[in-house]
């Protein structure tokens, strides 16, 4: 769990508390026989009101505007449904929301809340507030099933996928916290699928989730206002291409086989051409669109002038291959510390050397601010609370006990 915090709204003794007790403190136990309506879309809920609970599919809609824009739980405070059909959905429904084991705010906007998704398991989600946006970082597994050598979420292992529910839950929480209503007060404007895990190792409960965030009847937000980011799964790029809409991101970090498959080791699977392969065949389903490349620069890794050209090269390749200018866009993201890590961030002016090489190229290669730092909430710093079913978490404590960081971890 992720518990360095150097904010002053709360304390260090709150804080040191909360990440020493477990993700069951406080949580609620629901009952297995109901159906969580979290899990459901709207195809899915109408079915449900339909074929369960035998009243009109369009009862399906008036319970999702209570839960997602009105953040109503409990059936009876939903005042136009009847008595019976409330009677009913106590009897066979429930709204199980996550636990919030604590929440912190940073100096800069961002928060951070540690949801227990069950007694054993607690996963961090994001917001990022800026000029006229407020993006939402949303986790889709218990840890994560890959080992990216930079990613202070790898060090903790993999449990689980979450469900449907506890992804868009995440929302939910989020949403309430600041006030959002859909299609007024819009505080959250984008979601992405960049916090713990890899979301194409739980296809159809993210992109089921991303449905109830793109509907009208749940946060309404557009296809290019929601994310997947992947490490590189290609068959389920070209799958998500087949079902989904959304806007897609890919963590590059290395135009190279051989530094890719070093840094993440899913390329050795599916090396880079096959990734771009598939990243063309995306971009082509969805003609006008582009692909986000993401590139963490760790200094002395992959940040000399050489990288730049490789990363250069690579993306006009893509460009040329969808017939569209820009057609590739690129993050530059600093690579951000944690414990018992080697890698470093690089100065400011190798940072701002290897953008200007990509800038003079006529790429556009923004640097991503770093946010929430001061809560580890930043890009790379998430970790939850894994009941970890790898060796990685006990043989990360190791290294950090050798290193003299055991209270680290």
């Amino acid at each position: 769990m992720s518990a360095k915090v150097v904010n002053a709204d709360v304390g260090a003794t709150d804080v040191a508390v909360a990440a020493t007790q477990p993700a069951s403190s406080g949580f609620v136990a629901f009952d297995p026989g109901k159906t969580n309506l979290f899990d459901l879309d709207r195809v899915s809920l109408e079915d449900f009101f339909e074929q369960t609970l035998g009243e009109k599919r369009f009862r399906a809609h008036q319970v999702m505007k209570w839960i997602h824009h009105r953040y109503v739980t409990d059936f009876n405070d939903m005042t136009d449904l009847g008595k019976a059909l409330r009677a009913k959905l106590e009897q066979h429904a429930q709204v199980r929301v996550p636990q919030v084991v604590f929440d912190k705010a940073s100096t800069d906007g961002t928060h951070k809340w540690l949801l227990g998704m069950d007694p054993k398991n607690a996963i961090e989600t994001v917001f990022i507030p800026d000029k006229g946006r407020g993006t939402l970082c949303v986790s889709s597994q218990v840890g994560c099933a890959l080992n990216c050598q930079f990613c202070s979420t790898a060090t903790q292992g993999f449990n689980r996928n979450l469900s449907t529910a506890e992804i868009i839950g995440q929302v939910w929480v989020a949403a309430r916290h600041l006030g959002n209503v859909p299609h007024q007060q819009r505080k959250l404007t984008n979601v992405v699928m960049m916090g713990m895990g890899e979301p194409l190792a739980n296809f159809d409960n993210v992109v089921r989730a991303m449905s109830i965030m793109r509907d009208d009847l749940g946060y309404g937000l557009a296809n290019k206002r929601v994310t997947l980011s992947t490490a590189g799964m290609v068959p389920m790029i070209d799958k998500l291409g087949e079902v989904s809409d959304v806007s897609l991101a890919v963590s590059l970090h290395a135009a190279n086989d051989e530094l890719r498959s070093e840094l993440v080791p899913l390329n050795k699977k599916y090396p880079i051409a096959q990734l771009m392969e598939a990243c063309v065949r995306y971009a082509l389903r969805k003609r006008g669109t582009s692909v986000t490349f993401e590139y963490t620069l760790m200094k002395g890794v992959n940040d000399q002038p050489q990288h730049a050209r490789q990363l250069l090269r690579l993306l006009r390749q893509f460009d040329n291959a969808v017939q569209m200018k820009d057609a590739a866009k690129v993050n530059l993201i600093p690579f951000n510390p944690f414990p018992g890590t080697r890698y470093e961030r690089p100065d400011d002016a190798a940072i701002r050397a290897f953008q200007k090489l990509l800038n003079d190229a006529g790429m556009i290669a923004p640097v991503r601010r770093t946010r929430g730092d001061d809560i580890d909430a930043a890009c790379g710093q998430l970790k939850g609370q894994v009941m970890d079913r790898t060796r990685r978490q006990a043989e990360f404590r190791k290294k950090l006990e050798s290193q003299g960081l055991g209270d680290a971890a």
